[in-house]
């Protein structure tokens, strides 16, 4: 077989390789990969006292992240940038709202989370929820969310995962923010997925 020959089957299989890898991408030859569902139903208590669930987050677009209020870097430093977010996004900043929900719930009460959220450096629009171990196992598991109390007696911490979801008018998820993206690049992302409309799944 000529060189010529064994060179334009290379080029031919080379071709054929990258028509199917792009094919594959599209989804044209399997279906792409599906996201966890990330949110669904819960019930907890807000900083007023009152039982919620999860149509708390609709009509808004919320920033979600579990935390608690004896953290003592991530979940402050995580408000008090949400706070700066919620000053980035101008007169669209009525529309967004954060939510802390508490993943501990032996020292979170309704009475620590109220004074807790009250922060004038945080969000001015904003909801501190709590509850039951049950209630906040039901909660973590819908948003996915890792957590594991760590240490004994009075001074134990919880370990979490960092990260925040936006969640759009509807309730539903938008988006992961990572934890180290800036005040400016997250609203950004959300001022993106703003464009999109309520309904958007992605910033």
């Amino acid at each position: 077989m000529s060189r010529r020959i064994l060179a334009l089957i290379a080029v031919l299989a080379l071709a054929l390789a990258i028509l199917t890898g792009l094919a594959v991408r599209k989804g044209v030859l399997g279906p792409q990969p599906q996201t966890a569902a990330v949110g669904g139903p819960f019930q907890l208590v807000d900083t007023n006292g009152r039982t919620v669930d999860q149509s708390v987050l609709k009509g808004k677009w919320s920033v979600v992240f579990f935390g608690f209020t004896h953290c003592p870097d991530i979940c402050p430093t995580t408000l008090f940038e949400l706070g700066q977010v919620e000053t980035l996004l101008g007169p669209k900043a009525g529309e967004f709202q954060s939510v802390l929900i508490s993943v501990d719930p032996q020292r979170d009460t309704v009475a620590q989370m109220k004074a807790y959220m009250a922060n004038p450096a945080f969000p001015k629009r904003s909801l501190g929820l709590t509850g039951t171990p049950a209630q906040t196992d039901a909660a973590a598991k819908a948003y996915k969310v890792y957590y594991q109390k760590s240490g004994e007696g009075p001074d134990y911490t919880v370990n979490h995962a960092a990260y925040s979801y936006l969640m759009n008018p509807k309730g539903r998820f938008a988006c992961v923010l990572p934890y180290e993206l800036t005040p400016e690049q997250t609203a950004a992302k959300i001022q993106a997925a703003m464009k999109q409309g309520p309904n958007a799944e992605s910033c």
